[in-house]
């Protein structure tokens, strides 16, 4: 059984940029939609980016178009999200997820994280004003 591992959080004042890393442990899902869901204290999970199988289409939350990056590398091991202009609003534990397959709609990538099966254990970011 693979684990998604989350790396690169950490306390960066409004405006700076922080690049968050997921593993999944050696197993290739590279015919998998991944992505980024994020949860403030108080509030609902929420999708925050997804990329689909092989990077053909990415997905982006309205409040982070323009700011953060989805990627992956080619072989399915690694997925990322470079986060630049970050505001007070980011802050938040934010989770690497994976589906059992593939994702063709935004809607269906960001708006229900009953899609997807695979969660890592979060990463905290924390944006100061």
């Amino acid at each position: 059984q693979f684990q998604l591992v989350e790396s690169g959080g950490g306390s960066v004042q409004a405006g700076g940029s922080l690049r968050l890393s997921c593993s999944t442990s050696g197993y290739s899902l590279g015919s998998n939609c991944m992505g980024w869901f994020r949860q403030a204290p108080g509030k609902e999970r929420e999708g925050v980016a997804a990329i689909s199988a092989h990077g053909s289409a990415t997905y982006y939350a309205d409040s982070v178009k323009g700011r953060f990056t989805i990627s992956r590398d080619k072989d399915g091991y690694a997925v990322y999200l470079q986060m630049n202009s970050l505001k007070p609003e980011d802050t938040a534990t934010y989770y690497c997820v994976a589906q059992g397959g593939n994702c063709l709609q935004r809607d269906y990538a960001l708006n229900n994280k009953n899609n997807y099966k695979y969660w890592g254990q979060g990463t905290q970011v924390t944006v100061s004003s």
